[in-house]
């Protein structure tokens, strides 16, 4: 049994798609986010979608560093990653606009201040700011902020996103076919848009990097962090403290502003690419839950997937596979491991967006390609091997 399980957790989320089987998948089976006719407005060439995410156990991490260093600026990231893993997911089919944001907190008031609460609530609002500046415009509803003690041991943020969109202007991944090549855009460095380096490790495996990086000295002094009943040998295993500091590309930067780097978003990028290049795509995933495996939920079709171009480890899943011993395996379908976003098109469209990337300081490049295959396998390939996953 992998690491990941024995936590209680799971990249696939098998039991929830099990949960799940009996429900109407809404008008596109294979979009990356479900869809349904525009009951709002009874258009018949729009669509209603909303959208439910969050920033996950990330929000510990950001606990356990304001807890050692009295920083509250991290609740600002924390804020970003529930709403960039809800416009990222978003994207993928085609929305960057006009869009309505609902914030779910729930707290532990014995230990989570107001001010806490505070940073989080203008942090978002900070975000919508900063994406308006790009032409993304996220309307901030408010929410729920609740205290409940007895349900969640520190705090977890959460939000909904709904919009309304035109039909003629989705992105359903039903035009995935062989002959795609796939361009992946990488997670990590420092995007035009950004204010710091970004480590690239999102808001997916949290649990993960956090166990498997840092020391037991998380676990005697800050036990409200973990399940109880866990195997001791599963947490806290690494060999670091948050204030430890690794050199990346000649900057020395924390491990715990590492681990808490805000999940970068992608909507400057796909704005550009959404409106200047859309008959180009025929596809749209954002890596997240499942890793570098996450494309296959989404395939229209048996194929196989081919991914021999990818890019190199950035340093925190190196640091995380060092610490944990985790094999490849199952570091790519838990971690995005470089890349969050890819999209399925044709080679010539495929240099365009690249392009288009470098110009807000993100890296692209082709990373694989799909091909006629009797099932659906994803074979990845590198300097490390090969690793394969079939369907």
């Amino acid at each position: 049994m992998s690491l990941y399980s024995q936590r209680g957790v799971s990249a696939q989320k098998e039991e929830v798609h099990k949960a799940i089987a009996k429900l109407d998948q809404g008008l596109y089976k294979h979009a990356f986010c479900k869809m349904y006719p525009d009951f709002l407005c009874g258009d018949d060439t729009y669509v209603n979608i909303s959208h439910a995410d969050g920033a996950g156990t990330k929000s510990i991490l950001a606990y356990l560093y304001w807890k050692e260093t009295g920083d509250a600026s991290v609740w600002k990231g924390i804020a970003q990653d529930a709403v960039a893993m809800n416009l990222d997911d978003l994207l993928c089919v085609g929305v960057y606009d006009n869009l309505l944001f609902s914030s779910t907190i729930d707290r532990n008031k014995t230990l989570i201040p107001g001010e806490v609460i505070e940073a989080v609530i203008n942090g978002t609002q900070e975000f919508f700011d900063e994406l308006k500046q790009y032409g993304v415009n996220i309307h901030y509803l408010g929410g729920e902020t609740a205290d409940v003690g007895d349900v969640v041991r520190t705090i977890a943020v959460n939000g909904t996103m709904t919009a309304r969109w035109q039909k003629e202007k989705l992105i359903t991944n039903n035009n995935i076919k062989p002959g795609n090549v796939i361009v992946g855009f990488s997670s990590y460095g420092q995007a035009s848009y950004e204010k710091a380096y970004n480590s690239g490790l999102g808001s997916n495996g949290l649990t993960s990097a956090r166990h498997d990086v840092l020391s037991k000295y998380y676990a005697e002094k800050y036990p409200e962090t973990f399940e109880p009943t866990l195997n001791r040998e599963v947490v806290y295993i690494g060999k670091n403290k948050m204030t430890d500091v690794l050199s990346v590309n000649g900057t020395d930067i924390s491990i715990g502003k590492l681990l808490l780097s805000p999940t970068r978003t992608y909507a400057p990028l796909m704005k550009i690419l959404l409106e200047d290049h859309f008959s180009d795509i025929d596809g749209v995933i954002h890596c997240s839950g499942g890793g570098q495996t996450k494309c296959m939920k989404y395939l229209p079709q048996p194929l196989r997937v081919v991914k021999d171009n990818l890019f190199e480890m950035p340093r925190i899943f190196q640091l995380i596979q060092q610490n944990s011993g985790a094999d490849l395996r199952e570091m790519y379908q838990v971690f995005n491991m470089g890349h969050r976003l890819e999209i399925f098109t044709n080679e010539t469209a495929a240099a365009k967006m690249i392009d288009v990337a470098k110009r807000l300081n993100i890296e692209g490049k082709i990373v694989g390609r799909t091909e006629t295959h009797n099932s659906k396998q994803l074979l990845l390939k590198g300097g490390f091997g090969e690793v394969v996953y079939d369907f």
